[in-house]
């Protein structure tokens, strides 16, 4: 999967410079830093933890180069399953503003995107339930792309109704994403890892593993409905069926 992320770290071996580095909390920056205290400050978040096995998501990968499909990305696959699973959860597919929920019938899906000097904006791919597989990669991209060249206007920054924050190709298997309110929810994608699991026959075998972590907001969302969207996104993730979505690759 993309990794969404970026570092300030210095090369090994690097001289350290000779006064430290003063970087003032203004403009976009300070924006994002006086969101991300608020959204703390304002709402009551609480993250859980999952896990689910990739295996049938690199199955439908592999039946797809195998018969002249194009290949959708580990993560498009998983974005098309959480905007299919949020259609079934509407509780998390909300905004609470003015002590009122609102459901919203589309999922317009935040997606976390870096820009440069560690800026991280989540613009909204709105109505992303009505964008099959086929279509959803270069939606991304486009974006994405959009997001690199500061083109994003005041709707696709404000209109997203659940984010999606990916951090794929790390080492972080399981983080705690900070909501991005009036959102009451957010997942965030960690990367993989193999584990060994118990079998059906009480043997031991290797499976690749990648976690998911849901913040929510408790005002609007309760443990136990929250628990239940992380067990059917799960399921809807090992139980993927190699030909699942040849209707809209094809497309």
């Amino acid at each position: 999967m993309p990794l969404d992320t970026q570092t300030n770290a210095a090369p090994e071996g690097a001289a350290h410079p000779a006064e430290p580095r003063e970087i003032p909390l203004r403009g976009m920056r300070g924006m994002i830093a006086t969101r991300m205290r608020e959204s703390l400050q304002s709402s009551a978040q609480l993250t859980h933890h999952a896990n689910a096995e990739l295996g049938a998501v690199k199955a439908l990968r592999a039946h797809c180069r195998a018969t002249g499909l194009p290949a959708p990305s580990v993560q498009d696959v998983l974005l098309r399953l959480v905007v299919q699973t949020l259609g079934e959860f509407p509780a998390l597919n909300a905004t609470l503003e003015d002590n009122c929920i609102t459901q919203y019938p589309g999922v317009h899906l935040g997606l976390a995107v870096p820009l440069p000097d560690d800026l991280l904006v989540a613009p909204a791919l709105f109505d992303a339930q009505a964008i099959g597989l086929g279509a959803l990669p270069r939606a991304r991209r486009e974006l994405v792309d959009k997001a690199g060249a500061g083109k994003l206007g005041v709707r696709e920054l404000t209109g997203a109704t659940f984010t999606v924050s990916n951090l794929g190709r790390s080492r972080v298997h399981h983080f705690t994403p900070i909501l991005n309110v009036p959102q009451v929810a957010i997942l965030g994608i960690g990367g993989s890892e193999w584990r060994a699991l118990p079998d059906k026959d009480g043997g031991v075998r290797l499976a690749e593993v990648i976690g998911l972590s849901l913040t929510f907001d408790h005002r609007a969302v309760n443990g136990a409905p929250a628990a239940a969207f992380l067990d059917r996104l799960g399921e809807r993730i090992e139980a993927l069926a190699p030909d699942a979505f040849d209707h809209e690759l094809t497309q």
